[in-house]
């Protein structure tokens, strides 16, 4: 068999390129490979998109099943496609956009019925579809269809009607002299009711913008209890170990409390007596010095032992005393 360095670089060449390409398409597109994908992917028609996106949640009950792969307009109405794995779809399943959070992001609800399963290349219609109704939007109309309205305009026509009504009877002047109390009251105020719808565009828009950022913050923090939850299991581990260690060391020293109680007894004994003859010892061992050097005198003369006896002839017996009465 021929090594990597014998063989054509040419073709290693060739092939590796085949197969990392191959390796990065099959990165790129695996959800919809069919073992390791995200699923079924189906359709559904709606009016409107309402604010739906890709990878925004498909849920079932509640339980997220598949995300939404996209959103295009076709004609008068919108097909959404979305992915669905591990879950039954009805052929008379009905889709419905909700309101995910109040920054406005949405998810595709689906409520799955029928007697047989659905057809991936047939879309759910729109007779079974829902779309809902989005405040964000609602706001951000009502600030347009205030701005468009002349006010002074409308104060005149409701004075114009409160002048052609003077003859009516008493209820019915008052009821029109209210309304014209109201009109003026909002022409009076049309400045400040149009700052104000205004910053609440801009509010909405910049909390649609932070949606992201918020859903980042959840992620942390949601990430932070679960270490906090590991570290306690880890340190209440540590206490129960050290307890348990506690208890076999009480053990330990209530079984060895017959040995250990005679012996430091007796090694205290064996104290007090060394301590009471401490004055012995220390005498024992200044005597011992002298011996133990002549010792070495009379042994230092290599093979030969060089001594003498003293004191052996009454005439010498003089010249070994030491002065003071001792001998040498």
């Amino acid at each position: 068999m021929k090594s990597f360095r014998e063989r054509n670089p040419f073709v290693l060449g060739a092939v590796g390129s085949v197969v990392l390409a191959a390796a990065l398409t099959a990165t790129f597109y695996y959800e919809d490979l069919p073992i390791i994908g995200g699923g079924t992917t189906y359709q559904a028609e709606f009016g409107e998109a309402a604010g739906l996106q890709p990878d925004d949640e498909v849920r079932v009950a509640g339980i997220k099943v598949g995300e939404v792969a996209d959103v295009e307009l076709a004609e008068d109405h919108v097909v959404v496609s979305f992915r669905v794995k591990d879950a039954w779809i009805g052929n008379k399943t009905s889709a419905e956009i909700k309101i995910k959070t109040l920054l406005g992001r949405k998810f595709l609800a689906l409520h799955p019925i029928g007697d047989a399963d659905q057809d991936p290349a047939q879309p759910i219609p729109r007779s079974r579809t829902v779309t809902p109704y989005d405040v964000t939007e609602a706001f951000n109309g009502l600030a347009g269809t205030v701005g468009a309205i002349d006010t002074e305009q409308l104060a005149r026509s409701f004075q114009s009607i409160s002048d052609t009504f003077k003859g009516t009877p008493e209820h019915v002047r008052t009821a029109l002299d209210g309304l014209t109390a109201l009109s003026k009251t909002v022409a009076s105020r049309d400045d400040e009711l149009a700052e104000l719808l205004r910053n609440t565009r801009t509010i909405t828009g910049t909390l649609a913008g932070s949606n992201a950022d918020f859903e980042k913050l959840l992620g942390d923090g949601n990430l932070l209890l679960t270490e906090l939850s590991n570290r306690r299991d880890a340190i209440h581990a540590l206490l129960t170990g050290t307890q348990d260690l506690a208890r076999q060391l009480s053990g330990l020293v209530a079984d060895n409390n017959r040995q250990l109680g005679p012996a430091l007894a007796q090694l205290g004994t064996v104290t007090d007596i060394l301590r009471r003859q401490s004055a012995n010892i220390d005498k024992g061992l200044e005597l011992a010095g002298p011996y133990f050097r002549l010792a070495n005198n009379t042994l230092g003369n290599g093979r030969w032992i060089d001594t003498y006896v003293c004191g052996l002839v009454p005439e010498n017996r003089t010249r070994c005393m030491v002065p003071g009465g001792g001998g040498r």
